[in-house]
């Protein structure tokens, strides 16, 4: 599967999802734009390095739509082809959400983590500030995961997280308006 994230505006962005034998799925507008890392490309790299595979990305890799992304249109102007495929598409979605709810609030809960580590060792003094004002909301989150869950954030997989996002969010900072980068799953 490819994920496409497009710098739509100066404050907005979109996602388009390919998938073999399956119908595109687009987010546009998508929420949580930021120049640096828009929130759910964050989404895709901490469940991808996680393996949470029942999150949002894994379930849209599995066919669902995960709630959240549409179905785009086809070419061949069949409506009631169409029509059929994206009610196929969404029950098969909603049964996904419901079974990869505890992972997409996993999700949630790592994004806000990891998101606040990268900050946190950002060079940058701006970035370092933010990260302080949400060192307690990250220390609250990690305290109230199960240990499990709780011991994936180690050095070994924050150092290696905080390495992913410095380089895709180079690549986001430098993209002009009407461009996108994409990232496999």
């Amino acid at each position: 599967m490819e994920v496409e994230f497009h710098k739509t505006g100066e404050k907005r962005y979109a996602v388009i999802i390919l998938r073999d034998n399956l119908p595109k799925l687009e987010m546009n507008p998508a929420p949580g734009f930021d120049p640096l890392m828009p929130h759910d490309m964050l989404h895709f790299l901490v469940e991808q390095e996680f393996g949470l595979h029942n999150a949002i990305f894994g379930q849209v890799a599995s066919g669902g739509t995960a709630g959240t992304f549409l179905q785009r249109p086809s070419e061949s102007k069949n409506s009631r082809k169409d029509s059929r495929q994206r009610r196929k598409v969404k029950q098969s979605g909603e049964k996904m959400l419901k079974g990869g709810i505890d992972e997409c609030v996993q999700s949630e809960r790592a994004t806000y983590v990891c998101w606040q580590d990268w900050l946190a060792h950002s060079a940058k003094p701006n970035l370092k500030e933010q990260a302080d004002e949400m060192k307690m909301a990250a220390q609250s989150i990690l305290g109230q995961m199960d240990k499990a869950e709780r011991e994936r954030f180690n050095d070994k997989n924050l150092q290696k997280i905080r390495t992913r996002m410095d380089e895709v969010s180079q690549r986001w900072a430098n993209l002009k308006i009407g461009e996108f980068i994409s990232l496999k799953w």
